[in-house]
């Protein structure tokens, strides 16, 4: 059963991943430092915010490389790319 958290989304039990309307993702990596995970969280804004913008322009290479930006900051933040529970040495690995 998913568990709530007083100070974020709805959470799985091995806290892997979070539940939004339904849906599944897998959760920001625990062990980012808080002041690095804010620079990303804020980079990631930032490049939703450029696609975004693409979008209306309609400028397709500015679109691509919005979401490039986007990747980069979920690689970075755990959600996506190697699964941050599995890595060697990280000590949130069960």
């Amino acid at each position: 059963m998913p568990e709530r958290s007083s100070d974020g989304p709805e959470r799985t039990p091995d806290g892997r991943y979070i539940i939004v309307d339904g849906r599944r993702w897998r959760a920001t990596d625990p062990s980012i430092p808080e002041e690095r995970r804010q620079e990303l969280v804020n980079e990631l804004m930032s490049a939703r915010r450029a696609v975004g913008a693409a979008k209306r322009a309609d400028d397709e290479e500015a679109e691509r490389e919005a979401r490039a930006r986007v990747h980069a900051a979920k690689v970075a933040l755990g959600e996506r790319g190697p699964k941050w529970w599995e890595r060697v040495g990280n000590d949130q690995a069960t």
